[in-house]
């Protein structure tokens, strides 16, 4: 049994895909950004939010606050540390802002 399948409750699972569409057929990375195009409009959110927007705020995020960036790479599933690395970027930024902005004599 995975892990998702035990999550689900369900020994066996009723799809190959754990997210189904329309028909059961597996989300398409497409269908996705329709679906969140769709519930910001809902929500009267601003449009220009996107999957990899949400991806990439999730990493800043956790980088911000102390995850180590292996642990960052695992999640996000890169299977190269540089790929990781990018985000230590605007890690970086924030902090040169926070330093800027606390320090008494910057």
């Amino acid at each position: 049994m995975t892990a998702i399948q035990t999550y689900l409750g369900e020994p066996t699972p009723a799809s190959e895909f754990l997210w189904v569409g329309e028909g059961g057929k597996g989300l398409t990375p497409r269908s996705i950004q329709l679906l969140l195009k769709e519930y910001l409009r809902w929500a009267g959110l601003p449009a220009g939010l996107s999957p990899h927007k949400i991806r990439h705020s999730f990493a800043t995020h956790l980088l911000n606050h102390g995850a180590d960036l292996r642990s960052v790479q695992e999640m996000l599933g890169h299977s190269q540390i540089t790929t990781t690395q990018i985000y230590t970027a605007v890690s970086t930024e924030r902090m040169r802002q926070v330093y800027d902005q606390a320090h008494p004599r910057a």
